[in-house]
């Protein structure tokens, strides 16, 4: 058993086809095929069910798959460890991040990892929370950008800003003569939701003090969305405060702060408690302190390291 074998069943596990797995680890299918082959012999079990158009991956397949993905995460961190000496941080980073997020960050997030990290090969992806904690336990991902707490005893999180919610009214809405607002100014039959899956969702109806809603013709897929409703259609949403730059003048004019201890999300890298690239962490949390406002940072980054 060496890496590559394992490095060809997560492959093809992930492919669903041995030509495609070969093209993607540079190697022949003739070659791929023979080493998986020979993986099975020893292990003395069928990872592949070749019969089936794509190929599928057998029970034990996916167990054993699944521990591949692992193995191969660490070894990975090992590498990284023989190299803490370089000048420049190399490699690779599989970076996920939530959609309510993303658009905030990533294109200035992109700007500063080609400045400050130019050898490192990013690969950035948006999901959904509940993806990206599953892709994080199965080594599929290295580090993701969610919101937290999670609680999730197998992954560290490391708090990087806060972001205040606030409320975006239509002028139509009697709700916009207030100069502040509180959740129990906020009725349900007027307010514009994100889809279900979305973690600022939920945020949202713990604001307003609902655990759901029920009418789901008043949902929308993205904030953006969100805000293009109200405009057209009266009501209101709530946003995110990176969300103002976005907003024209005469858009700003509709958004309304809440009152007393305003709501607020936390966000958070997330890892592994296996994840070792130290300086790395570092590195990323240095651009992301180069886009958020100061007065958002967590304070504790801007005096300490982030020690693993």
């Amino acid at each position: 058993m060496n890496i590559q074998q394992l490095e060809y069943i997560v492959a093809v596990d992930r492919l669903k086809h041995f030509a495609k797995a070969a093209a993607a680890c540079n190697v022949t299918q003739p070659t791929l095929s023979m080493m998986i082959q020979k993986l099975e012999e020893e292990l003395n079990v069928e990872i592949f069910d070749r019969s089936k158009s794509p190929v599928s991956t057998t029970s034990i397949g996916e167990v054993l798959v699944n521990q591949a993905k692992v193995i191969l995460f660490n070894v990975g961190q090992m590498r990284e460890i023989a190299s803490v000496n370089r000048n420049s941080i190399t490699g690779a980073l599989r970076l996920s991040i939530i959609p309510t997020v993303a658009p905030y960050l990533l294109p200035k997030l992109f700007t500063q990892l080609r400045e400050y990290l130019p050898d490192l090969k990013c690969r950035v992806s948006e999901m959904r929370t509940d993806v990206i904690i599953e892709r994080l336990r199965n080594a599929e991902i290295d580090l993701a950008i969610l919101s937290t707490p999670l609680d999730i005893p197998s992954l560290l999180e490391i708090p990087i800003y806060f972001e205040r919610f606030m409320a975006y009214v239509s002028p139509d809405e009697e709700l916009y003569k207030k100069v502040e607002i509180t959740g129990e100014d906020l009725q349900m039959e007027k307010l514009w939701v994100l889809e279900e899956g979305h973690c600022f969702r939920a945020q949202i109806l713990n604001i307003c003090h609902k655990e759901n809603i029920s009418r789901q013709q008043y949902e929308a897929g993205s904030i953006q969305n969100l805000v293009k409703v109200v405009d057209l259609n009266g009501g209101y949403t709530l946003i995110p405060e990176l969300h103002l730059e976005n907003l024209s003048p005469e858009q700003l004019k509709n958004v309304r702060r809440f009152a007393g201890n305003e709501p607020r999300r936390e966000i958070s890298l997330v890892f592994r408690q296996d994840f070792v690239r130290e300086r790395l962490l570092n590195e990323m949390v240095n651009c992301i302190k180069n886009i958020i406002p100061e007065d958002m940072m967590d304070e504790r980054l801007s005096k300490f390291r982030v020690k693993l």
